[in-house]
């Protein structure tokens, strides 16, 4: 992962309203995710996809605009890759992704237009055994981000919470598992949605959760979602100072392999996380 720091909030909106999509350009979010996948009835695809073709022009500070299509080996999945022509768009976002083979897929079926893809890559039973073989996808794979709801359903589960009110432990392993699968293919792990936008607390705590974990994003399904995710993905000043001081330490003795700094002893694993402090620092 290299260049610009990756998206912090990734916003979905649907693709079939003209005024949602605008409204979601004019928000702080990082990236703006038009669905054209569960929100949008088969009825209403083919109206998004013609929305999405007339979108106006990119201003100067929106947020970058990706596109959920549908999943391959569905009649929709080939009807959106035959209208990504006309949409001015930054990435692909592909849900219930199995394994680096569909991203493989996709990628050779958007040549020779290279797109940045973003697989969602739990939402199926059989995604939760292929997590390592993204290692092995196209370079266009630039994020993975896994997802409960659509894995509950496949799993025919009742519920994805246990008696205590957390994830039961197969979503849990889900995530952990996108987060392992996406630091091994060196792309962006991004964390799934919190789907209770009206708890702002529990979002806030989460995504900082998250974060401190090793996600450098977060999926949102409201605008009202993307501050807090901003926030807690955003390293602090503290952060950035202790990071900077971690790589100036190093910087002046190179090849020390500990060091003190504030107080503390430090190796080569702080400085490679004081690296990733500052690449991430906006």
């Amino acid at each position: 992962m290299s260049g610009s720091p990756p998206p912090r909030s990734w916003l979905f909106v649907p693709a079939d309203s003209n005024k949602k999509m605008m409204k979601a350009l004019g928000t702080e979010a990082d990236a703006v995710i038009f669905d054209l996948e569960d929100s949008v009835g088969r009825a209403s695809k083919p109206i998004a996809r013609e929305l999405l073709s007339l979108l106006p022009a990119r201003r100067e500070g929106e947020p970058e605009r990706w596109v959920r299509i549908n999943p391959i080996g569905t009649e929709s999945h080939d009807l959106d890759l035959e209208a990504l022509d006309d949409f001015d768009i930054d990435g692909i976002v592909l849900p219930k992704a199995e394994s680096g083979d569909d991203v493989c897929d996709l990628a050779a079926a958007l040549a020779p237009r290279s797109l940045p893809i973003h697989a969602i890559v739990t939402e199926t039973a059989a995604s939760l055994f292929g997590l390592l073989s993204y290692r092995r996808a196209e370079p266009q794979l630039a994020a993975m981000s896994w997802g409960a709801e659509d894995l509950s359903a496949a799993l025919g589960a009742s519920s994805k919470y246990g008696a205590n009110g957390e994830l039961a432990f197969t979503y849990k392993l889900a995530r952990s598992l996108c987060l392992a699968g996406a630091v091994a293919a060196d792309v962006q792990p991004v964390d799934g949605v919190f789907a209770d936008f009206r708890d702002e607390a529990g979002l806030i705590a989460e995504a900082r959760a998250a974060a401190s974990e090793g996600f450098t994003g977060k999926l949102a399904i409201h605008p009202a979602q993307i501050g807090p995710i901003n926030a807690a993905f955003t390293p602090s000043a503290e952060e950035i100072a202790h990071a900077q001081a971690v790589v100036d330490a190093f910087a002046a003795e190179p090849d020390a392999g500990v060091l003190s700094v504030d107080g503390k002893m430090v190796d080569l694993p702080h400085l490679i996380q004081a690296q990733a402090v500052l690449a991430r620092a906006r």
